[in-house]
C-alpha cells in the first residue's frame, strides 16, 4: 500500500463515520496512527449520542468499532472481523449505529430527538 492509498483510507472513513452518525457524534481525532512501510494502522475516536466514547480500529485492513468501557479497555461493538476492502463501510457503520443504540434507554434517546 502507498502512503496515499493509506491516507485517503483514513480520509474516507472519517467521512463515512460524520455522514451516517450525523449530529450523534462530536469530538472527532485521529491517534495510534502508524505509517511503516508494510504496516498501516490508525484509531478514530469520538463520543457518540454524548453517551459512549467510541473507537474504530484499522490494522492491516482489518476493521472494527468498539466503545471504550474504561481505564482504555474496548468492548467490541460488532462480534465479527471486517476487511475494510471487502466492507461496503455505509452499511458496516449503519449496522454500528443500530448496535451503539441498542445499548443506550430509549428515554435518553428519545429525549435527545435521536429516535
Amino acid at each position: 500500500m502507498q502512503l496515499n492509498d493509506f491516507n485517503e483510507i483514513r480520509s474516507n472513513v472519517a467521512n463515512k463515520i460524520k455522514t451516517n452518525f450525523g449530529n450523534k457524534i462530536n469530538y472527532i481525532e485521529f491517534y495510534d496512527i502508524v505509517e511503516v512501510e508494510g504496516y498501516w494502522s490508525f484509531k478514530i475516536g469520538f463520543y457518540a449520542y454524548d453517551y459512549f466514547f467510541v473507537v474504530f480500529n484499522y490494522e492491516l485492513d482489518i476493521i472494527g468499532f468498539s466503545i471504550e468501557i474504561g481505564n482504555g479497555k474496548l468492548l467490541s461493538i460488532l462480534n465479527t472481523h471486517n476487511c475494510y476492502s471487502n466492507t461496503n463501510m455505509d452499511s458496516y457503520i449503519q449496522n454500528v449505529i443500530k448496535s451503539i443504540e441498542l445499548r443506550i434507554p430509549d428515554k435518553y434517546l428519545i429525549s435527545r430527538g435521536w429516535k
